[in-house]
């Protein structure tokens, strides 16, 4: 007899999330037990494997509900057991769903951090936001290869010429849109170039008289404009 205790506890727990947040529908694996047992029974009544006249020993046969499943070669891998696939999947579904819920959060405190640094600098938001996806996908986290850190990928060196501490989400969005501020004015409000500086450096668009011939530069420039548009 499979324990189910552990799967009701885990729709039990989805149920109160449904209820606590409004949404319908029915909790996955409710008609699981029934299922199992009509599988098993089923299972039962086929041969698992026949024996050879006179000898007593098993034909190379390996049932179904062993827990052991074939893989590439013939080696064995093990497999989880019914019960614990479907305490599995509920744990999953449980927690798709919680993410859902702290996804918006997070960003929404992105946003406001966004609009607060955007206005501080007198920049188009919609630009700081662009920059951020492309740079790091909005993650704070994110640490470049050359050693560049968090939402908007401040460089150390530049983030102390502007004050900032970039291991700090709101001090580096503000460097970010603190520097974008100064590439707009250093090139007359050109965007394109401006966007440019903020990758490549102001002395590699001055010295080109615009986008940079760098592959990374270029693809990296058409990104953040198709995002801004």
């Amino acid at each position: 007899m499979i324990d189910m205790s552990g799967v009701r506890a885990i729709q039990a727990r989805i149920m109160q999330l449904q209820q606590k947040f409004g949404i319908s529908g029915d909790v996955p694996g409710m008609n699981f037990q029934h299922t199992l047992q009509k599988a098993m029974d089923d299972q039962a009544a086929k041969p698992v494997h026949q024996i050879e006249p006179g000898k007593g020993q098993p034909a190379m046969a390996m049932p179904r509900t062993s827990g052991v499943a074939p893989v590439a070669g013939g080696l064995p891998a093990t497999a989880p057991t019914t019960s614990a696939a479907a305490a599995s999947s509920a744990y999953a579904v449980q927690g798709a769903y919680e993410k859902r819920q702290t996804e918006p959060a997070v960003n929404e405190m992105l946003s406001e951090l966004v609009q607060s640094a955007a206005q501080k600098y007198q920049v188009d938001p919609k630009l700081v936001s662009a920059i951020a996806e492309v740079e790091s996908g909005g993650n704070q986290s994110a640490i470049s290869p050359v050693g560049a850190i968090g939402v908007m990928q401040l460089m150390p060196g530049t983030a102390a010429s502007l004050g900032v501490d970039p291991y700090d989400e709101r001090q580096n969005i503000e460097g970010g849109a603190k520097y974008l501020h100064e590439m707009l004015e250093t090139f007359g409000g050109d965007i394109r170039k401006a966007v440019a500086a903020y990758n490549a450096g102001p002395q590699a668009v001055k010295e080109y008289g615009g986008v940079p011939p760098y592959r990374e530069t270029q693809d990296y420039v058409n990104k953040v404009l198709d995002l801004y548009r």
